[in-house]
């Protein structure tokens, strides 16, 4: 009997463009795990109106993070990729969750903490509800492994100790998950600010680089990147700047710190830039182009997230179901 392939979900909020972080991060990484593992990879549309999207903005973002999903290299056919509010049973999954998740638990959560402090009397339940749907959207799959950054680790967390107290309350149902922390995932920051995490969310544009940003804007933005007046390429913690650099040159080319270091031994910064910048252009040139030939396909991507919702929805319902007949409910 063959043996059953571990499971791995993720997926990416359509709040806002996507950043090389994210791609670096994320994205590249879960390209290397699709021949090993079972994976379910969504566009959480859902997790993105817990804060007021503009909704053309938001069905335009879906369909591009689908597509960079795609010309990333994650094969469709080795793959389930579906959009999360196609899958009813993500939202009543986390329904049933919620009458056994405690407030206190929720308050607790650091994002919800630091989204809503300067939101007075205007914060949404969904934001404070958030980490059950995507305690719902990790325990419907019985998901094995979640790739996760630090800042989701709370969630995932939290996400397990749900997943427990319905197994001990109403009999085992759910596979309790564990968080897979590639090693070669890099942790991308501010190309103006190194002490924070790469975001499209900050104020300044100069800080971030997006996937579908021209050549020119990339190269004028590496080119302004901050470092220090050491003027030396050194992998420290001294120079975060340049660290950050080493950092994306050597997820873009898959070469190790030192090797890196050793290279520009004698060289200025400027050469450095320059290197930096030319990897990032030709990694995402082509994910580029392909993106913006998906997306004049509009069918095509159909397809695929039809496909993908038909499975994932054939997945979920079987989970949804137990948890229905377990807690009491009359079956449909």
């Amino acid at each position: 009997m063959e043996e059953r392939k571990k499971v791995i979900f993720s997926g990416i909020k359509p709040s806002g463009e996507l950043t090389l972080g994210n791609y670096l991060g994320a994205i590249k990484n879960w390209v290397k795990l699709q021949d090993e593992y079972d994976c379910y990879f969504c566009v959480a549309d859902l997790h993105a109106i817990t804060v007021r999207q503009e909704p053309k903005d938001l069905r335009r973002r879906t369909l591009e993070i689908l597509s960079i999903y795609i010309a990333a290299g994650i094969e469709p056919k080795k793959n389930t990729m579906f959009i999360q509010s196609h899958v009813p049973a993500h939202c009543e999954a986390s329904w049933l969750l919620t009458c056994s998740t405690y407030m206190g638990e929720l308050s607790r959560m650091t994002q919800y903490k630091d989204k809503s402090k300067n939101m007075g009397d205007s914060i949404s339940a969904g934001l404070f509800n958030y980490p059950v749907l995507m305690a719902a959207d990790i325990l419907l799959y019985n998901t094995d492994l979640v790739p996760v950054g630090k800042d989701q680790k709370q969630h995932l967390e939290l996400a397990r100790d749900i997943g427990e107290r319905f197994n001990n309350l109403y009999s085992p149902t759910f596979t309790i998950p564990d968080g897979y922390i590639s090693t070669s995932a890099a942790k991308i920051m501010d190309l103006q600010d190194p002490s924070k995490k790469m975001s499209k969310s900050e104020e300044n544009p100069n800080g971030y680089i997006l996937i579908m940003d021209p050549p020119e804007v990339i190269r004028k933005k590496v080119s302004r990147a901050v470092t220090d007046s050491i003027g030396e390429v050194n992998y420290t913690d001294d120079q975060p700047g340049v660290k950050n650099l080493i950092n994306i040159l050597s997820a873009i080319k898959s070469l190790s710190p030192e090797e890196i270091v050793e290279f520009y031994k004698g060289k200025g910064y400027a050469d450095f830039k320059r290197d930096v910048a030319e990897a990032i252009v030709s990694e995402l040139e082509p994910v580029q182009k392909k993106v913006t030939e998906l997306l004049t396909n509009k069918d095509y991507l159909e397809s695929i997230y039809k496909a993908g919702a038909e499975k994932a929805n054939y997945v979920s319902m079987k989970t949804l179901r137990k948890m229905q007949k377990k807690i009491g409910l009359i079956q449909r």
